[in-house]
């Protein structure tokens, strides 16, 4: 699913407009209708709602809003912030359209300091400026942000908290902090950072159907990666398949003291459905493996606690290496041996890229399309400190492009940045995958998919989706606060399950 800019947003509807055809205000009611549907299952009418609303198109939502409310026997009241004297033709056209409503009451404010009071029990709607903003608030309208961030109450944001840019880092403090956000058609890039998470609150989109034909002809670089798109990739298997069809992987994994993340790569390889598996480890870890994983072969290193030689490559579909390796002298150098001798793609995870961090010159060696899956502190490790979010957005992108790679900066919304300049933003996976282990189980997963046959953007979409999708599983019977890395290898079943059911009604 893509994800446009503000200003090709603004071209959609547009063109919309002009090739339904379609007037603009009957578009806007049209959105209007969209967050009225989905407004009126989230909230219920036993509180009054104060929609705060600019003189700009937001404004005009904000207006058509409480219209539909009204008649929905929510008690909707109206503040207009008319401070420039300017009106857009769809807001003039929203008014116009109350003015015989007499049960709607519209309060008219020129300046910040004769706003009213708010009842604490009131759900506050930001109309204010939506999208439509190119730089941050001030003056005045800072000043209105700031008297809505001061109160209680619960607020919801129409398209895009007032003050937040949708395409850029916004400084300052003068945003709208919402509890929810409604956005219309798809989701805004900025609603995928942490740095925004306060402002943006809950995010929910819809679409209001805008013309298919503009998706069609227009790029973008960013997508939201569905469900529908992690279906799209899926490969069923043969009735006549067999464990040779489906490759033979290898995890290089583990240390002393470490083989849990060496057990939960390979447990998670197998689940996503690795033909065969070969762990090489340490040689301490081979009864740990050998008992908890017996669907695998072990490959013991002559080292007893630490990975010191590479085995001969040469019979693995895919490899994956890093989880729980360490940074021993000898590791560093088996690392750098594993990438002159292998030359497919790879899955590098953990201390595989704390020891490239440190050894930069291993950047020459390692294969094209791999695949490197970091936090944001092995991230900051091998690229450097980004000064916000969008900037280290911009310098992931940068890298896996100039390196050839696929980058998977793991988080909320994990990115996925390609080497053609793409980045998908996942939609799966909760706050309770944040804990030990969770991204071991990603190596291992994508290192089987891989093993499979799927290309590495494919292994690496669909892998990052599986991942989230077994851990919502996981948390909806566990709990968030109780979910550890096994759970998600545990539902990975379910989350199969899932998508193939989704693919056989595609």
């Amino acid at each position: 699913m893509k994800i446009f800019t503000a200003t090709q947003t603004q071209a959609w509807d547009r063109y919309t407009i002009e090739q339904e055809p379609i007037t603009s205000i009957d578009l806007m009611n049209r959105a209007v209708q969209v967050l009225t549907d989905w407004f009126a299952l989230n909230y219920t009418s036993n509180r009054p709602v104060v929609v705060f609303c600019g003189t700009g198109n937001n404004g005009g939502d904000g207006i058509g809003l409480a219209k539909l409310l009204n008649w929905l026997n929510f008690d909707a009241k109206v503040v207009v912030c008319d401070f420039a004297a300017k009106r857009s033709v769809d807001f003039e056209a929203q008014i116009d359209s109350i003015s015989q409503q007499r049960s709607i009451e519209v309060e008219w404010h020129s300046n910040a300091q004769s706003l009213p009071v708010i009842p604490s029990n009131a759900l506050i709607v930001d109309a204010l400026f939506g999208s439509g903003l190119n730089r941050p608030l001030e003056g005045t309208w800072a000043q209105v942000v700031e008297y809505l961030n001061q109160l209680p109450n619960e607020v919801l944001s129409i398209d895009l908290p007032s003050g937040l840019l949708a395409d850029a880092h916004t400084p300052g403090a003068a945003v709208v902090r919402a509890t929810q956000t409604f956005s219309f058609e798809r989701p805004k890039r900025a609603f995928f950072f942490p740095e925004n998470a306060e402002r943006v609150g809950e995010w929910s989109f819809r679409s209001i159907g805008l013309h298919p034909a503009f998706e069609e002809k227009n790029d973008s670089f960013f997508h939201f990666l569905s469900e529908r798109d992690a279906v799209s990739l899926f490969r069923p298997r043969s009735k006549f398949a067999h464990k040779g069809t489906f490759g033979h992987a290898l995890m290089v994994a583990g240390s002393f003291g470490k083989m849990g993340a060496a057990v939960l790569s390979a447990q998670a390889c197998l689940r996503s459905g690795a033909g065969l598996l070969t762990v090489h480890a340490p040689r301490s870890g081979n009864i740990i493996l050998q008992t908890n994983v017996p669907e695998a072969m072990v490959s013991a290193d002559h080292r007893a606690k630490y990975w010191a030689e590479v085995p001969d490559l040469q019979v693995y579909a895919s490899i994956g290496v890093g989880p729980g390796i360490g940074k021993e002298a000898e590791t560093a150098v088996a690392l750098g041996r594993l990438l002159r001798a292998y030359d497919k793609p790879l899955v590098m995870d953990a201390d595989a890229l704390n020891l490239l961090s440190e050894n930069p010159d291993f950047w020459a060696f390692l294969p094209k399309n791999s695949i490197l899956t970091p936090h944001p502190k092995e991230f900051e490790r091998l690229f450097g400190k980004s000064a916000n979010d969008f900037q280290r957005n911009d310098l992931q992108r940068e890298k896996a492009q100039e390196h050839g790679v696929f980058i998977v900066l793991k988080g909320a919304h994990t990115a996925i940045a390609c080497p053609d300049g793409e980045c998908w933003f996942n939609s799966s996976g909760n706050p309770g995958m944040a804990t030990g282990g969770s991204g071991d189980v990603l190596t291992g997963i994508l290192t089987g998919l891989m093993a499979q046959g799927y290309a590495p953007k494919a292994a690496a979409q669909l892998g990052v989706y599986l991942h989230g999708l077994a851990g919502d599983f996981a948390a909806a019977e566990l709990s968030q606060e109780a979910l550890t890395a096994g759970d998600i290898i545990d539902y990975l079943g379910d989350a199969w399950q899932e998508i193939r059911a989704s693919f056989l009604v595609l």
